[in-house]
């Protein structure tokens, strides 16, 4: 097994300074070795070819450039750790350590990894990135007739917004739109709402004592379920679970 370290940020210039190691780590692979990257180290790896048609993971704050430079690569920032054909990968930062656990449960047993949890004071079923991402949009990308709706659904996502009327007001059909908003964020435009109402939310939940219903009506949903499904599926946690984690006044919560 190889195991890259992450790269410095400036990718381009990282992965072109590097070759003969890419060069030699894809070689490595395609005679059987398997490999685990650490956060940006996916970089190395996809400019090597082989995470062509594969999923990885990365970071989230570098999911943008990530999707730049690689679009053959199925990224998929949520997820903590990935596996795949031999190849594991992780979300960043301090969540190596979790990687490590993953490959000790692989490679020997779990009692093993729950040995070397318990020491190194890891915890050892996290699975998700998604509970430490935070949404800053998808704007690095050149179709300024998305750039603007993206704009408007920031200004606007409290209130009900219908993208057929987004569109319209664009002067683009509805289709269109929808392929062309999915091409420029690789989100959907109700996908993209959802997440600007969600990191809304997560910011008054860690900064406010408000309660669960009066955050939901403020970031623009009615309905408490739908809400909590969303929020759950977009951060990993149900609202209480992140007000919980996240505000240092919860204990005056009731």
């Amino acid at each position: 097994m190889i195991i890259p370290a992450s790269l410095i940020r400036s990718y381009e210039t990282a992965s072109k300074n590097n070759k003969l190691l890419i060069d030699w780590v894809a070689k490595q692979y395609i005679e059987g070795a398997e490999i685990a990257s650490m956060c940006a180290g996916s970089f190395m790896l996809a400019s090597s070819g082989i995470l062509a048609g594969k999923t990885c993971s990365t970071h989230w704050a570098f999911s943008e450039k990530f999707r730049e430079l690689y679009p053959d690569v199925n990224l998929q920032t949520d997820q903590l750790i990935t596996d795949e054909n031999g190849i594991y990968t992780n979300g960043g930062a301090y969540s190596f350590l979790n990687l490590l656990m993953y490959l000790v449960e692989k490679f020997y047993d779990r009692p093993t990894a729950i040995h070397c949890a318990k020491y190194f004071q890891i915890d050892l079923d996290r699975n998700l990135q998604a509970p430490f991402s935070i949404f800053n949009g998808h704007k690095k990308h050149n179709d300024e007739i998305i750039l603007k709706a993206q704009v408007f659904i920031e200004e606007n996502y409290r209130d009900k917004i219908s993208m057929a009327n987004v569109s319209a007001y664009l002067h683009i059909g509805r289709r269109n739109f929808d392929r062309r908003f999915i091409k420029a964020t690789g989100l959907t435009p109700l996908d993209y709402l959802q997440r600007v109402r969600i990191e809304a939310s997560k910011k008054m939940f860690e900064t406010t004592r408000k309660n669960v219903s009066e955050i939901m009506y403020e970031v623009g949903y009615n309905d408490a379920k739908a809400f909590r499904d969303v929020f759950s599926r977009v951060t990993g946690l149900s609202p209480l679970d992140y007000k919980s984690k996240y505000n240092k006044d919860n204990k005056f919560f009731h």
